[in-house]
């Protein structure tokens, strides 16, 4: 199987009766190559499940994993460690950024590069508050990682499959607790995978994508800044510590 498409879900209701999943699924149907798509559920607590279950009723390609609540991070991981594909993408469900952007990600895998993220400029039509905790989340990212990417957390970001099998393994133990209400964006996760795949010489792409504000009440600002910053100074601790 070349692709595999892991897409997390927490109460996505709404994204969900817009057709987000037909429409993915009816891009990937053009592409001419076997692809799976994939979508875990994060413990919702609205009518996620009962929508996805009837979407994918008839589709072969297509599957649930239904998880308890343990935020994204932990949400992505089981997908990803449950991927058949050569290459595995990983997408948010409001499809901020377009799956056709993939076709921007495949001649980076024939040019033998083991993961490419998707790298957003500017930001358009975010709140300014967004923006600048971006910004602030990018200075301290070089700060205490020394990481040279422009920019980390966009939800869209295809590994292969030995980049999966190396740098998972080591680090879901560190995710899975929501320490607050709500969905949990976990942005430091995005963090460990690249430093991680870095210090381990892994081929990264940046590659500039199209990407539009969408509006969540997942992303809490100031929760999710502070989650971030511990999560970078513990991840920068653990590699003093020798652990990775």
């Amino acid at each position: 199987m070349k692709l595999s498409v892991v897409i997390p879900s927490y109460n996505e209701e709404r994204n969900l009766k817009k057709g987000v999943l037909e429409e993915v699924g009816e891009f990937m149907e053009k592409q001419g190559f076997e692809f799976e798509l994939i979508i875990v559920d994060d413990g919702s607590t609205d009518q996620s499940v009962e929508l996805i279950k009837k979407i994918i009723a008839k589709k072969k390609n297509f599957r649930l994993i239904q998880n308890s609540h343990g935020g994204k991070a932990n949400t992505v991981m089981t997908g990803m460690l449950k991927a058949l594909g050569e290459i595995v993408l990983f997408i948010d469900m409001d499809q901020a950024t377009p799956i056709n952007q993939i076709e921007k990600f495949m001649p980076k895998f024939a040019d033998d590069f083991d993961i490419v993220i998707g790298s957003r400029k500017g930001r358009k039509g975010a709140p300014f508050i967004r923006k600048l905790a971006a910004w602030g989340f990018s200075f301290l990212r070089v700060i205490i990682l020394g990481l040279p990417f422009k920019d980390t957390q966009t939800g869209f970001k295809a590994f292969s499959q030995k980049v999966i099998q190396k740098i998972i393994p080591k680090i879901k133990h560190e995710w899975g607790v929501v320490h607050f209400k709500g969905g949990a964006v976990n942005a430091g996760f995005d963090v460990e995978l690249l430093y991680l795949a870095k210090k381990y010489g892994f081929k990264i792409a940046e590659v500039p994508v199209e990407w539009n504000y969408v509006d969540t009440e997942r992303v809490q600002v100031v929760k999710d800044a502070l989650a971030a910053i511990y999560d970078m100074l513990r991840i920068r601790w653990n590699d003093v510590m020798g652990k990775y």
